[in-house]
């Protein structure tokens, strides 16, 4: 089966990429910022962010059968990593919140913008969903 793309219909609808890639099992999702359904990034500092960030992350998964814990791989890009260090506890009780006890491989690198410039911070995932859970959208 080729590579099929994954675009929630809650999500802002993409041009020139995709939410997440299906191949086979694996769904390779791709970065998400903090845009809400209006396209603007939320207000309020990298907490904020990280909660839409990762929901919208989130809801890709979910939208090919996913769940959290299908998750192997998370990279965060961030613009101020001393602020995300400054946050973590909170981040953490987001993550907990929003995907349960259980964390992936993970790496956090830092640069100096992201595609929005409001945004400071951008994650990006890999998962295996297993065959049972598996929806394939309509490309």
């Amino acid at each position: 089966m080729p590579p099929v793309p994954v675009n929630p219909d809650s999500l802002p609808q993409p041009s020139g990429y995709a939410h997440g890639t299906l191949a086979g099992n694996t769904l390779y999702l791709g970065g998400q910022t903090a845009l809400d359904a209006d396209m603007k990034i939320v207000p309020g500092g990298v907490v904020e962010q990280f909660r839409q960030a990762f929901g919208n992350l989130l809801t890709t998964l979910r939208a090919a059968g996913g769940e959290p814990g299908d998750l192997v791989s998370v990279t965060l890009y961030l613009t101020d990593i001393p602020d995300y260090q400054a946050h973590g506890k909170e981040i953490g009780k987001v993550w907990r919140e929003l995907a349960g006890p259980v964390y992936p491989a993970m790496a956090g690198i830092g640069c100096t913008a992201l595609w929005q410039p409001e945004a400071v911070i951008e994650i990006l995932g890999v998962a295996v969903i297993p065959e049972e859970r598996l929806v394939t959208p309509r490309p």
